[in-house]
């Protein structure tokens, strides 16, 4: 016999609902925050398969591929082929590392959708990897490039004149 309660937090005075011993709303997000430096659809994808997790992780796991193809998009390539898209990154001199998590998401949610060999279901922490994933891609292809970029251009300008004529440019 479950019954619905709601109660108001101390803290912000917000109202959650609850059946039982499971809070139903606000959902509890199980995720760290989506990059920053990613762009806002890819952020909205992102939390969309937060608060599905728990409920479908192989939803949550065909939202993240998604939010893939779209990272790809962000990072210069086509979007319509998340394999393509890779092997253009790795021509480019793409980190083995990076080419090993964009596969792990894109192997992954090719899976929740197709019949594969990972049965998702059940595997809710190999979801919640893929949010890791996500990240770390972002922190390297974009945030920790862009925070490099913003450091050099701080440099005198006839010091960056100097590395210019050293390189050739």
């Amino acid at each position: 016999d479950r019954k619905w309660t709601i109660s108001k937090c101390e803290h912000c005075k917000e109202k959650s609902f609850w059946l039982g011993d499971k809070m139903i709303y606000p959902k509890i997000l199980f995720v760290e925050q989506p990059n920053q430096d990613l762009n806002e659809e890819i952020k909205e994808d992102y939390l969309e398969a937060a608060n599905v997790l728990n409920d479908s992780p192989r939803s949550a796991a065909a939202i993240l591929r998604l939010a893939l193809q779209k990272l790809c998009k962000q990072l210069g390539e086509k979007g319509r082929n998340i394999n393509d898209d890779i092997g253009e990154l790795v021509k480019k001199g793409l980190n083995p590392t990076i080419q090993k998590s964009l596969d792990v998401l894109r192997i992954t949610g090719n899976n929740a959708v197709h019949p594969g060999e990972l049965n998702l279901k059940e595997d809710r922490d190999r979801v919640l990897k893929l949010f890791r994933l996500i990240n770390f891609i972002a922190e390297k292809m974009i945030t920790e490039p862009k925070e490099i970029d913003g450091l050099y251009q701080d440099l005198p300008e006839n010091s960056k004149k100097d590395v210019e004529k050293r390189d050739g440019k």
